[in-house]
């Protein structure tokens, strides 16, 4: 058992490099039950330091040390010292070269990171720090040099043999291996190194630069997912076009590669020229993937294409800064996700995931700025603080200088930086210079922790006809921060007036009236806006668009809810006034509930939807965001103490009462739109996803009604679907519907379809995971042993343990605490295999402090037992050791 907290890294200790590595020279010789590594550093000492050379400490774990030289003289074990964790050596002069070999094992190698190999292909994971786990080196992102790598294999098991950069030579060798040679010509740090070898299969495209340059894209997959990759390679390429003319980015390697590895624990890794993508991540066509596997895969390839510029070519000093790269890389691939489809509902849905799941994250043991303080295992800071919050500043600093200022504050940062490894300080910098804007107050942003609290009061004087908005902000304390200083909090706000037009917005001592939307920042604890020439009293919409990542309250009655609705021209707003509205009617039957009595549905979320279902001229998308209630996650975080019993039986019996009362719009909407789905081939564009995601949300509502029409219209859906998104829709209503032996006939029948498709069969998995059916416990454990799972698997583990601990909060919370014995027990289990996907499994566990008593206790008993349960990686230490603080 650890008794004693491993060490903590700090930001405020960093510094500058001693040594610099201006050269790796990298060769790999693989086989099957070792790989050996040599490698050969340029280094020299780093012209920022002064003073005598010191002792040089190369990072390395899990090596096994066959030699080291410098200077071309083979050194003694008198010579250098090793430890668990370095080699350290003293050199004599201040530019040297380091040679050193290694065995490691990726063939053993569970843990994913570093060198492994995914079924019969080798391939790599460094970021964040696994590098050293392929040699000894300086593992730190401000070290940058020039790769050059060669592989060694055998030719008939790894006939493909891939790094980063291009390919520069290659050849045959005796024993029938083969190599091949590629060279980066661009400095990078460690974790940006990547290298394949397997038997693949490619599928090749092209793309001419904005300069009229040829590249080649190519996508590796093994033999049989070759007819998936289109998708991918179309979304490539429109991301290519895209930063060409959203950013000015152009491409600048001769080949761009990825390749889909079964055995990934992230979504997908940026690597310079050679990026490494879990498969769910690459691999979709209509049989087979949803449309959200679609709009993913589109993502993820975008996310880590723009990486190229931001976060390869202007990299991270350090891992505090980890937000300046994936913070903005977030903010640009949801710019374009929002361009290829409906920028309303991915607005939205960013939001809703944002609310559900980071701001539980802000409010939880774990809470940390978007640039922390300090952390013990950096691979637990690959968090949606830094992720989408940090998307979430960035936007705000595009929402303050606006669109123009930001791309000359974003052409200024790469122009200025290009090369370099730099820090968040740097990127706001740019955006200041570029436009004239002082942001050191919104630099809070980076460096506190919480989600702020906005509360907005009105008062309307008749009189002087003005209209006065008070904003007063707030944080709570989070670990290590009891206060918390004043945010710039960008509002977008208008006013409406009582026929529900956009009125022109004049602040007291303005000479004239603006335009009807405006931004205005919230700089003080308190703050008051002023607006005149008003004959009523306005009704405000608020934060249009979400300009801020911010708790909003303001005391909206029903009526003006319903109103905000059908006029608010913002269409977030209007999304926004329809999820407050069934928020205040869940929250009056969750306290019905709780009192034991009888469920009553305010008829006004009846009416507000009903005329949402009856507008044609709605996007059927928007549509369906507007008919979706929100959800438990959403529920239990706005709560103060979350009766997960209370929320889901309130949840459910108002679906069931929506499902009757517009039954007969619901199932017109359904016809027309399955009828659709029938008579035209199946395409992945966002006219064809916003009709499904209508349509099967319609579906989900109807099969409430248990009537035999609407089974047998699911069924039909089920059996005859062209498409994953409908089959998977059909299968997941009846698996939590009553009809058992449909659900069973179902499930068989998929599972026997899709058996050879290990994708497919982890929606199969999740979607039994994730069923609030009595017994759903039971279920998971049988398919533990099912033969297309295995803890191995990242995947198989996110389908099926990940669905059930965090998206199925009435079992998982089960009130004889078998859920959470459950999970810990898996915890335990995956601290050994795979430390990070342990680690990131607590997650259901480390909110403890949102439920009663009762739970509060089971479910601190289970971190404790898994405290108790041995030797800890640092990933599963951190988390536990912290929610328990």
């Amino acid at each position: 058992m650890r008794t004693e907290q491993p060490k903590m890294i700090y930001l405020k200790d960093y510094q500058v490099p001693d040594y610099l590595i201006d050269e790796t020279h990298l060769t790999f010789e693989l086989f099957e039950d070792h790989s050996l590594v040599h490698a050969q550093l340029v280094m020299r000492r780093n012209p920022l330091c002064s003073g005598a050379l010191p002792v040089l400490q190369l990072d390395g774990q899990q090596l096994e040390l066959l030699s080291v030289a410098l200077d071309g003289q083979t050194l003694g074990e008198g010579d250098y010292q090793l430890s668990d964790s370095h080699l350290s050596l003293q050199p004599t002069a201040s530019s040297f070269v380091i040679d050193t070999s290694v065995r490691i094992h990726p063939e053993s190698n569970t843990a994913l990171e570093g060198l492994y190999k995914s079924g019969s292909m080798f391939c790599t994971q460094c970021e964040a720090e696994g590098f050293r786990k392929i040699t000894y080196y300086l593992d730190r992102p401000d070290v940058m040099s020039r790769f050059t790598t060669t592989l060694s294999a055998e030719q008939h098991r790894y006939p493909v043999l891939l790094s980063n950069g291009n390919p520069i030579a290659s050849g045959p060798e005796d024993g029938g291996r083969h190599w091949a040679t590629w060279e980066d010509p661009f400095m990078k740090p460690a974790y940006l190194f990547a290298l394949v070898a397997g038997d693949l299969w490619c599928v090749e495209d092209s793309f001419t630069t904005v300069s009229q340059r040829e590249v080649a894209l190519r996508i590796y997959v093994e033999p049989e997912n070759i007819d998936k990759c289109q998708h991918a390679m179309d979304s490539l390429k429109k991301s290519m076009k895209w930063d060409e003319e959203a950013y000015g980015r152009e491409y600048d390697l001769d080949i761009f590669m990825i390749v889909a590895v079964n055995d990934f624990n992230m979504g997908a890794m940026e690597n310079k020229g050679l990026n490494i993508f879990n498969s769910s991540a690459v691999l979709a066509k209509a049989e087979t993937a949803t449309d959200a596997a679609h709009q993913r895969v589109e993502a993820i390839v975008a996310h880590e294409y723009f990486h190229n510029w931001s976060g390869n070519r202007v990299t991270c000093r350090d891992w505090f800064q980890l937000s300046l790269k994936e913070g903005f890389t977030v903010f640009r691939d949801s710019q374009f996700s929002a361009d290829m489809n409906s920028a309303t509902v991915k607005r939205i849905e960013d939001v809703a995931y944002l609310r559900t799941h980071q701001f539980a994250e802000d409010a939880g043991p774990m809470a940390h700025s978007v640039r922390p303080e300090g952390f013990i295992e950096i691979s637990n800071f690959y968090t949606l603080t830094v992720y989408e919050k940090g998307a979430e500043v960035v936007r705000m600093i595009q929402t303050l200088v606006g669109a123009e200022g930001f791309r000359k504050g974003s052409d200024l940062y790469f122009e200025r930086h290009d090369g370099q490894a730099v820090t968040v300080d740097d990127f706001v910098k740019a955006m200041e210079d570029a436009n004239g804007v002082e942001l050191s107050q919104f630099k809070r942003w980076y460096s506190q922790a919480g989600t702020p609290r906005l509360a907005v009061s009105e008062a309307y004087d008749a009189a002087t006809r003005s209209y006065r908005l008070t904003f007063r902000q707030s944080c709570p304390a989070t670990p290590g921060q009891s206060e918390k200083l004043p945010f710039v909090i960008p509002v977008e706000l208008g006013l409406l007036d009582a026929e529900g037009r956009a009125l022109a917005l004049r602040l007291e001592g303005e000479a004239q009236a603006g335009a009807t939307t405006r931004v205005f920042s919230i700089t003080e604890a308190e703050q008051t806006l002023t607006f005149v020439d008003l004959d009523a009293q306005p009704l405000p919409s608020l934060l249009r668009g979400f300009s801020a990542p911010v708790k909003l309250s303001f005391p909206y009655s029903r009526d003006q809810l319903m109103f905000l609705m059908q006029h608010d021209s913002d269409g977030f707003n209007r999304w926004e006034a329809g999820q407050q509205l069934a928020v205040q009617v869940l929250q009056e039957l969750i306290g019905q509930h709780q009192r034991g009595e009888a469920l009553v549905l305010d008829t006004r979320l009846v009416s507000a939807l009903r005329t949402v279902l009856e507008n044609p001229a709605l996007d059927p998308a928007m549509v369906a965001e507007m008919l979706s209630l929100p959800g438990e996650g959403y529920l239990t975080e706005i709560s103060e103490v979350a009766d997960v019993d209370a929320i889901h039986a309130a949840r459910e019996f108002a679906r069931q009462q929506l499902g009757e009362a517009l039954h007969d719009l619901l199932w017109q909407r359904y016809q027309a739109n399955r009828e659709q789905s029938r008579s035209t081939a199946y395409m992945a564009e966002a006219t064809h996803f916003a009709r499904r995601s209508l349509q099967n949300i319609a579906l989900s509502y109807l099969m409430l009604s248990g009537k035999p029409d609407v089974l047998a219209a699911c069924l039909e859906q089920f059996e005859h679907a062209d498409n994953m998104t409908e089959r998977m829709t059909a299968l997941a209503v009846l698996v939590n519907s009553p009809f058992a032996v449909e659900k069973a006939a179902a499930l068989a029948s998929f599972a026997e379809h899709f058996k050879d498709n290990p994708l497919v069969m982890d929606q199969w998995f999740s979607v039994q995971g994730a069923s609030a059916s009595h017994g759903t416990l039971a279920t998971v454990h049988a398919l533990m042993e099912h033969p297309a799972f295995t803890l191995k698997n990242p995947n198989k583990v996110r389908a099926l343990i990940g669905a059930f601990a965090g998206q199925n909060p009435l079992n998982f919370h089960r009130i004889d605490g078998s859920g959470y014995r459950f999970l810990a027990d898996q915890v335990i289990i995956l601290n050994a295999l795979n430390p990070q996907i342990a680690s990131r499994l607590l997650g259901s566990l480390t909110r403890w402090g949102k439920y009663d008593s009762t739970r509060q206790a089971l479910m601190t008993a289970e971190l404790e037992r898994i405290l108790a349960s041995g030797e800890l990686s640092s990933d599963v230490y951190e988390v536990v050791s912290k929610s328990l603080a």
